[in-house]
């Protein structure tokens, strides 16, 4: 494999350990959710504390999705330079190691 070609699939693991790493952290904000509704005055901190759990989780999920996304599309350009890579040695009758 070409030194470029480790260094690009490097990256690509880091972004999937990134992609991880935040699916982790919304499966743990996920526990701290409550599924009850809190509409009384006596709930006032347990309402705050949903909205700002609510808050969270909504933001980590933006960026979980827009993370897998680019992973993926990532992946693909790395498997079609791959593949690029390979038909071109063949072509020029080169093996690639």
């Amino acid at each position: 494999m070409p030194q470029n070609f480790i260094m690009l699939l490097s990256t690509w693991g880091v972004l999937a350990l990134v992609v991880l790493i935040l699916a982790a952290y919304r499966s743990q904000l996920g526990r701290q959710e409550d599924d009850q509704i809190h509409m009384t005055d006596i709930d006032a901190g347990a309402v705050s504390h949903q909205v700002a759990v609510a808050s969270k989780i909504d933001t980590v999920e933006k960026w979980g999705k827009l993370l897998t996304v680019a992973l993926v599309v990532y992946g693909l350009i790395l498997g079609g330079y791959y593949f690029y890579s390979l038909w071109a040695a063949q072509q020029h009758g080169v093996m690639m190691q």
